[in-house]
């Protein structure tokens, strides 16, 4: 198979024929008809996620594609189903799979972490019958795959952990591709959303994907103040899109009293700046999110059946697997808006 491999962290990826991966018995190969290009595939790239314990490795795990080959244990699933899957897949057995929270499984499996991963033709994945979602005919490979990571995070992050309400005022800070997606999903869920990024582009985007409000933290001196004088007392909830000690900080300084901030971003490693004093003065709760459990998805799509929720909005670009190492590289600099989208 042909696949996007890199030797060393922070070395320049290539596109390599490596061996195909056969099933284990509780797995499956999937045949890849498209995966995201993910901030966390740079950063595990970058050497800062301690899943990746072994080189060469190949990235990726937001993906959409064809059952090719079925595992002896399988039950649910048959060679050609078409099928996605969250990016942290539970063992079905532990503690935590076992209180339906497979995404924070004791043994978990993430494709391109810990196991190469979706920037190939194919893909190796184990637990497949816990962890694989039917994918419906309504819904198109480029599109699922950009549901896989950023997608169900934002879903959850704003929908289940941060108990979106409608008429709630929402804050998403950050515009890459899981902050967009908060933004149309705060939008859907009724919310009055306030966008914050330093780029123009990203933010007119926001706007037209349901943000009420923008604030371009270039330009503003004091962005938790600008959220305060927008909805008169802070967020209800605030979801910290990026993974700074800037965007949290701001994320919970922008709150009302008893507001939510939920972490998504990725911190890079400790921060020792957190606003304790505001946190408990003010009695806030900070909530963590970390995918979506595969039987949680249910919901969304039928949200993504509908039409209220539109996730191929979100994508920026499609592009093949030849041009997927230079994209990567390119997160270095925060390039591209919206999702990109590998067709293998």
């Amino acid at each position: 198979m042909r696949a996007v491999v890199y030797d060393a962290f922070g070395a320049i990826p290539t596109v390599d024929i490596l061996p195909d991966p056969t099933p284990t018995p509780d797995g499956v190969v999937i045949r890849v008809m498209a995966t995201g290009l993910c901030r966390s595939d740079w950063h595990g790239w970058q050497g800062h996620d301690p899943d990746i314990q072994t080189l060469p490795h190949v990235p990726g795990h937001e993906l959409a594609g064809i059952v090719e080959a079925v595992g002896r244990d399988v039950h649910r699933w048959q060679v050609g189903d078409r099928v996605t899957l969250p990016f942290a897949c539970g063992c079905g057995v532990c503690a935590s799979c076992q209180m339906g929270n497979q995404h924070i499984c004791d043994n978990h499996f993430q494709p391109g972490f810990t196991a190469w991963g979706s920037f190939a033709e194919l893909v190796h994945i184990r637990y497949a019958d816990v962890n694989l979602v039917r994918l419906p005919e309504t819904i198109d490979f480029v599109e699922a795959a950009s549901l896989g990571c950023r997608f169900i995070t934002a879903f959850r992050g704003v929908v289940y952990q941060g108990r979106l309400c409608t008429g709630d005022w929402l804050a998403v800070h950050g515009c890459g591709g899981v902050g967009l997606s908060a933004v149309m999903i705060g939008a859907a869920m009724g919310a009055n959303v306030i966008a914050v990024d330093i780029d123009a582009d990203k933010l007119n985007l926001a706007q037209q994907l349901g943000a009420v409000a923008l604030v371009n933290a270039r330009d503003v001196e004091d962005v938790p103040a600008a959220i305060y004088d927008l909805t008169q007392g802070g967020a209800h909830v605030s979801v910290d899109a990026l993974g700074s000690t800037i965007t949290c900080r701001n994320s919970i300084l922008g709150l009302r009293k008893r507001g939510r901030h939920i972490q998504i971003g990725l911190m890079v490693g400790g921060d020792s700046s957190i606003p304790m004093g505001a946190i408990i003065g003010r009695e806030l709760e900070i909530i963590g999110s970390h995918g979506m459990q595969a039987h949680a998805y249910t919901p969304m799509l039928e949200m993504i059946a509908s039409g209220i929720l539109q996730p191929a909005q979100l994508i920026g670009q499609v592009i093949s697997l030849q041009d997927a190492p230079q994209a990567l590289i390119d997160m270095t600099d925060f390039k591209g808006i919206g999702i990109t989208v590998i067709k293998p």
